[in-house]
């Protein structure tokens, strides 16, 4: 393989493009709070995590046929908490089956009932669970 002046240009813009974005990539990343709330109040409401948790269900639905599957899941439910979800028991969750569990979870983790979660309710063992069905 021969290494042209270009590819070095190229590998180099890109790596500072990379480096200059890194900060506020991780930061989001550290941050869901800053990653999915949308109207910028410091705080999750269930309008917010529905819209995320949708998002990623139709990215985790590969094969496009409108259902997660264990596979597609990913472990992010475990075998009992996908039965308990899924009340046709076809073995898969249609949209709406796994925004209940996403309502279920957010409920969980807002103990106050206040209706938005804040940083120190995400960061509770159901906050963290409810994560896991929005990344």
């Amino acid at each position: 393989m021969m290494i042209t002046r270009r590819s070095v240009v190229l590998t180099m813009v890109i790596a500072a493009f990379a480096l200059e974005n890194l900060p506020a990539l991780a930061a989001s990343r550290a941050n869901p709070i800053k990653l999915f709330d949308t109207d910028n109040d410091g705080t999750l409401d269930l309008a917010e995590v529905k819209k995320a948790a949708s998002a990623l269900f139709t990215k985790l639905d590969r094969d496009h046929d409108g259902t997660l599957d264990r596979r597609e899941l990913a472990g992010r439910l475990s075998a009992r908490e996908l039965a308990a979800a899924d009340p046709d028991h076809d073995g898969t969750l249609t949209v709406d089956e796994y925004l209940a569990v996403v309502e279920q979870r957010f409920n969980a983790a807002n103990p106050d009932s206040d209706g938005t979660l804040d940083a120190r309710e995400l960061n509770s063992r159901a906050g963290r669970a409810l994560l896991q069905l929005l990344n």
